[in-house]
């Protein structure tokens, strides 16, 4: 076998869980193969360049097997080989990524406790059907 689909290839070497997956991000362009978007059906071969956007990443890999079974992680990554660049820009991700703080510190309020959660229904109910704090039902004008 010297020729394979995209996608097959793409859940062969466990980028992807499913090939359904794999065909949903070929079809959004976030799969090239030697600079030329992909479609779900390209075949790909042995020395072909593939560049894979997962997330904010995009990893530049150079095929060197071709397998239609998908079998163990460590067969899988036989049959690529990410370039040193790719590499280098995965790294330097993952390390802005340790560094950055923590999404939950940035969370002022949270979810209200159960005694907040009374204290707002209380004030919803004390408002009635009026909108407005100044109109009161006995004095309409």
């Amino acid at each position: 076998m010297d020729k394979l689909r995209i996608d097959k290839w793409l859940w062969a070497a466990r980028f992807y869980k499913t090939r359904s997956l794999a065909v949903e991000e070929i079809d959004r362009g976030r799969v090239h193969i030697n600079d030329q978007e992909a479609k779900p059906a390209r075949e790909i071969k042995v020395g072909d360049t593939v560049n894979l956007r997962q997330g904010p990443l995009t990893r530049t890999l150079v095929v060197r097997g071709i397998s239609s079974q998908r079998g163990p992680a460590p067969v899988a990554q036989r049959l690529y080989e990410e370039t040193a660049d790719s590499v280098k820009a995965r790294e330097q991700a993952a390390e802005q990524r340790r560094y950055a703080p923590d999404p939950a510190q940035s969370i002022e309020h949270g979810r209200p406790t159960k005694r907040g959660r009374r204290e707002l229904d209380d004030a919803r109910r004390g408002w009635g059907d009026r909108w407005s704090a100044s109109l009161t039902p006995d004095n309409k004008t």
